[in-house]
């Protein structure tokens, strides 16, 4: 019995021993394939656990004026980052004595990126140099706060041109969601103007660099010595049309007033200068305090954010003369023979309406020279509604122009559905066509609109889309792309054009003419003054006009609020345009600047 329990041990021992090499024989089995086989793979792994992509932003691209001239450009800065996954709040009292912050402003901006706690998020933008010097010199015990490198917008322009250019602003949650997953909470966008308009074209594409961190999390160096890294593509830079002197000349010429001015060239409806007022200073929004700022301007009674040039809603007056005589000739209701007597006023349901003159008799050309009330109360009655919102749709009123600058309001041009909509019928509506004749009553146009209307009188009859950026240079492709725009053909007749034209000509040139004030010399300039009733104050001071009379290459409104008469206040400013316009070299600066000393700087490819 002791033989058999000693076989047994001893088959025991053998069966343990193999039992023994076989897992001690896996193990190595396992290990070689890990190390031999797989071996590079897991290398890799194990590295990039160590690695991180950063975010490469690229350069935000630059506007020029139509001579070729720098007048947006990007100044480099810096900013300090948190990346929240990374951060320990404990240094907290360190890093707000370094960046000016109280520790509560920290902890909210931790606590609100928490969300994006991967992601680099801003505490400080154009940090002072010595801010990046102090964290740099305490970066071992910051974990997850970084330097980088960022740009700001400088303005080159002595003139404001706030409405057109636009600013940037740190994206939200609104701006991420919307537009797709390109932004982080890192980034800048366009928020108004241009800016906001050609954002997929300046903000360009990011590229990644992929840097080896330490257990805190820190960059130490650059994996694969960046040779793994993906280069940002620049942002595409913006031709402007925009004239720098007449920009200034005209931001000048309005002054402390509240109103609008824009200036077409009517040959293609590039905006040579768009002016609202007030306006505001855009350096700011390019700084640490720019959502102070912004809180400033929007808490201004005087509105400074808002774009008159193409957000107000005004009846435009006498000049809209223009148009109804157009429509009154193309429907048959008067001929260019047709006479109209002026006794100084016009009664219609036991009401006067006052015309500002006893004009006597009068044609259509001298009731535009004169603008004589009496003669258009009596034609608005005579074409109706249903001619009036034909016409006016025509010339594009009650409808977006098109402008590449984002927030354009399309205005009122009432239809007969609209009026009746409101119980407005019969004899009432008759009555209101008397003073719709006139550009009063229920009818609402933007400065911008009626700077295209007058491009349109003054061209014989093309209606253009107005805009600002006339070409695009590509920095991946290297050229320089002209952007294409639309026009339409009014179906006017060229005779009838020619007839309130020549209207327009004796409002500026003839005795008696309402703007005999603006004239240029060697120009002749066709004009309409305008003077809007104002429920809410002073009368509204218009003006629209364009020049030369033959071949004309410049056409524009000004509209100045509660200025009273139009040949008052907004006349003498289009002559000051104007005379800037064709006599450059004849201007001279008020203490205010140059604005042809202060263009810009940096020259770039030329738009042919």
């Amino acid at each position: 019995m002791n033989t058999s329990l000693d076989t047994w041990t001893v088959r025991a021992g053998r069966m343990l021993r193999v039992a023994v090499l076989a897992t001690i024989g896996l193990f190595v089995v396992r290990l070689g394939y890990l190390q031999v086989i797989r071996g590079a793979e897991y290398l890799q792994r194990s590295e990039m656990q160590a690695i991180k992509q950063r975010a490469k932003i690229p350069s935000r691209g630059c506007m020029y004026d139509r001579n070729g001239k720098m007048i947006v450009r990007n100044d480099p800065a810096f900013i300090v980052t948190m990346t929240p996954n990374d951060v320990d709040t404990m240094t907290f009292p360190l890093l707000a004595r370094l960046v000016g912050k109280d520790v509560p402003t920290l902890r909210m901006l931790y606590a609100q990126a928490l969300p994006y706690r991967f992601q680099q998020i801003p505490i400080l933008r154009d940090a002072p140099l010595d801010v990046v010097a102090a964290i740099e010199e305490h970066a071992a015990e910051l974990p997850g706060i970084e330097i980088r490198t960022d740009v700001k917008r400088r303005y080159l322009l002595s003139a404001h041109a706030s409405h057109v250019f636009g600013y940037r602003a740190m994206v939200d949650e609104r701006d991420i969601a919307s537009k797709g997953d390109y932004y982080t909470l890192n980034d800048y966008i366009g928020k108004t103007g241009l800016e906001a308009a050609y954002e997929p074209f300046l903000r360009g594409r990011k590229g990644v660099q992929f840097v080896a961190v330490n257990a805190a999390g820190q960059p130490i160096e650059r994996f694969n010595n960046g040779r793994s890294d993906i280069e940002a593509i620049e942002g595409a830079d913006l031709y402007l049309s925009i004239d720098a002197l007449l920009q200034e000349v005209a931001e000048q010429q309005m002054g402390n007033d509240h109103g609008a001015i824009v200036v077409l060239d009517p040959r293609n409806g590039e905006v040579l200068a768009l002016v609202s007022k007030p306006d505001y200073d855009l350096h700011p929004m390019e700084t640490p305090k720019a959502g102070e700022y912004f809180a400033q301007l929007a808490r201004d009674s005087t509105k400074p954010l808002f774009n008159r040039a193409m957000q107000t809603i005004y009846p435009p007056g006498s000049t809209w003369k223009m148009l109804v005589a157009l429509a009154a000739l193309h429907e048959g209701i008067l001929d260019e023979q047709t006479t109209i007597h002026c006794p100084g006023s016009f009664t219609y349901g036991g009401r006067s309406f006052k015309c500002h003159g006893a004009h006597g008799t009068v044609d259509v050309r001298r009731a535009i020279q004169v603008s004589c009330n009496v003669f258009f109360y009596r034609l608005g009655q005579r074409i109706g509604i249903d001619n009036l919102y034909k016409y006016g749709t025509l010339f594009g009123f009650g409808q977006l122009t098109g402008i590449d600058i984002a927030g354009e309001r399309p205005g009122l041009l009432p239809s007969r559905k609209w009026f009746e909509r409101r119980g407005v019928t019969g004899n009432l509506l008759d009555g209101r066509m008397i003073n719709l004749g006139i550009g009063q009553g229920e009818l609402g146009v933007t400065p911008l609109q009626m700077a295209v209307y007058v491009s349109a009188i003054a061209n014989g009859g093309t209606l253009y889309q107005p805009h600002v950026v006339r070409a695009i240079y590509n920095k991946e492709t290297g050229r320089l792309e002209k952007v294409a725009y639309g026009s339409i053909k009014l179906p006017l007749n060229p005779r009838y054009m020619r007839i309130v034209q020549e209207g327009m000509y004796a409002v500026c040139n003839v005795p008696g003419g309402t703007a005999t004030n603006v004239r240029v010399e060697g120009v002749a300039v066709c004009g309409k003054t305008g003077t809007a009733q104002n429920p809410h104050g002073k009368d509204h001071s218009w003006f629209i006009c364009y020049a030369p009379a033959e071949n004309p290459t410049i056409a524009m409104c000004v509209m100045v609020e509660n200025a009273g008469f139009g040949a008052t206040r907004a006349a003498p400013i289009a002559r000051a345009i104007l005379d800037a316009y064709f006599h450059p070299e004849r201007y001279r600066p008020t203490p205010s600047g140059s604005a042809t000393a202060s263009v810009g700087e940096g020259d770039s490819p030329q738009l042919q």
